[in-house]
């Protein structure tokens, strides 16, 4: 009975049913917030051909920054689920407030230095003159408002660490409402509020940010008391920022490869004129959707591994693995078909423009082929950052972007032109999925829990 008290408990019961509790509000938060992405993509559309471009350019750096925060939220995460199968309840406690210092102080100085370098950074990636004085109207709102968006991933990580998802999908949902509700305002203006462009998108986004911040840390800190408002114990404060930094860094190291790989490939893609570099800045928005029970489950998987290592479970590793690779692979595997069918639609939805209708739907026909094979990589990587093996997940990212995924997609591109640039990066996802599989696989039937440093 004393098991099962307890609605977030993630050592004991059906395990698809408890991925299935935890795992539907995060598709929620996810599906609302993103999807009203999507309309900042329509609105700025409506802008014109070169506004799309350029906030398309910003994607890899903005990236940049949000897999600083992904990364420190997936060693959050990773930690405190296992101190909690502990029972170390007051060190969890200690060890939040701690990673939300760490995290506020990284992204700070990432804004900062990204700021300084983007002139070259974005002439880099391909970015005319033209392009770059829209692209740093954005910008230079967005770093400005940076760490108001990695505070609150930080929060839901510690939320999710004690298996509660509910409340932080609502915050994200409600964040992305705040948003699409703005853009319009301040993109377009209306009233006394003058039109600003892609910089109102930017700020749009801000505002969004900062009430979510209020919000949950309200929540966090004074209602559910999870964290202290500074950290109290000095040297076990240090201790945390190791022992965090030491799976949150790697692991933001590995999702840095994705703006990097997308840096790459946007300067490829930029050679085939700025339509198709539009196309493929919406494609990318479509594809977060697409792939989005596969990330709410990269979400969600973790903690339960966590916890369940930190109490010895390791064959409740492996159940629960399989279970979210059979559903990826069949679940994604008939959005592909779907996606298909709507992809004419979706195309003439974000532009107007012949040429990037043309390759947007070229986009959405062929990349979700690869998107269940993504799934398997994409969990493998947040399965093996659960399991305190950050350096794995680092050197199956470096495999798949640089080894498979890049170089197949540019020689695709240089065979067949676009058509082979996704055919290539199709491809690319299938070789790095079958080693990911096998990989973590092995893994996992070769080890034995061990305790964390007391």
């Amino acid at each position: 009975m004393a098991q099962t008290a307890s609605p977030n408990d993630l050592l004991n019961g059906d395990i698809s049913i408890t991925l299935r509790r935890m795992t539907v509000p995060v598709i929620f938060g996810m599906m609302t917030m993103m999807t009203f992405n999507l309309v900042d993509s329509f609105f700025i559309s409506l802008l014109g051909t070169q506004p799309l471009a350029a906030v398309s350019f910003t994607f890899p750096v903005t990236f940049s920054v949000i897999s600083l925060s992904i990364g420190l939220s997936i060693g959050t995460s990773a930690v405190i689920a296992r101190i909690m199968g502990e029972g170390k309840k007051d060190r969890a406690k200690l060890y939040a407030t701690a990673a939300l210092y760490l995290a506020a102080f990284l992204v700070m100085v990432l804004s900062v230095f990204g700021y300084l370098i983007s002139r070259p950074l974005f002439s880099a990636m391909g970015a005319s003159d033209a392009i770059y004085t829209i692209i740093m109207e954005y910008m230079t709102v967005w770093f400005a408002g940076s760490v108001l968006l990695i505070l609150p991933m930080i929060c839901n990580a510690i939320f999710r660490a004690n298996g509660e998802t509910k409340l932080p999908s609502y915050v994200m949902a409600g964040a992305g409402l705040v948003n699409a509700a703005l853009d319009p305002l301040f993109i377009f203006g209306w009233g006394p509020v003058p039109e600003m462009g892609v910089r109102g998108a930017a700020l749009a986004s801000v505002v969004s940010w900062s009430l979510a911040s209020v919000f949950i840390f309200y929540m966090l800190g004074v209602r559910q008391k999870r964290i202290y408002a500074v950290p109290n114990q000095w040297q076990l404060t240090k201790k945390a920022w190791i022992e965090i930094g030491r799976i949150g860094l790697p692991a933001a190291g590995a999702n840095m490869l994705t703006p990097l790989a997308m840096g790459v490939m946007t300067a490829i893609v930029a050679s085939y004129g700025e339509p198709v570099v539009a196309a493929f800045g919406v494609g990318s928005r479509i594809e977060s959707i697409g792939c989005i029970a596969v990330l709410a489950l990269s979400m969600t998987l973790p903690p339960l591994i966590s916890q369940s290592f930190g109490a010895g479970r390791i064959e409740r590793i492996e159940q629960a693995y399989r279970v979210c690779i059979r559903f990826t692979l069949i679940w994604q595997a008939v959005l592909a078909v779907v996606l298909a069918l709507l992809s004419p639609y979706l195309a003439s939805v974000f532009s107007d423009d012949p040429e990037v209708q043309k390759v947007l739907q070229l986009y959405i026909c062929i990349m979700p082929l690869g998107y269940g094979l993504q799934g398997v990589v994409i969990l493998a990587n947040s399965s093996f950052n659960a399991l305190h093996k950050p350096l794995n997940a680092l050197i199956l990212s470096v495999v798949r972007f640089f080894i498979f995924f890049v170089p197949f997609a540019y020689i695709g591109g240089l065979m067949f032109g676009v058509y082979g640039l996704l055919i290539g990066a199709v491809v690319g996802n299938v070789c790095t999925a079958v080693i990911a599989w096998r990989w973590f696989n092995k893994t996992v039937r070769g080890m034995a829990p061990a305790p964390l440093p007391s």
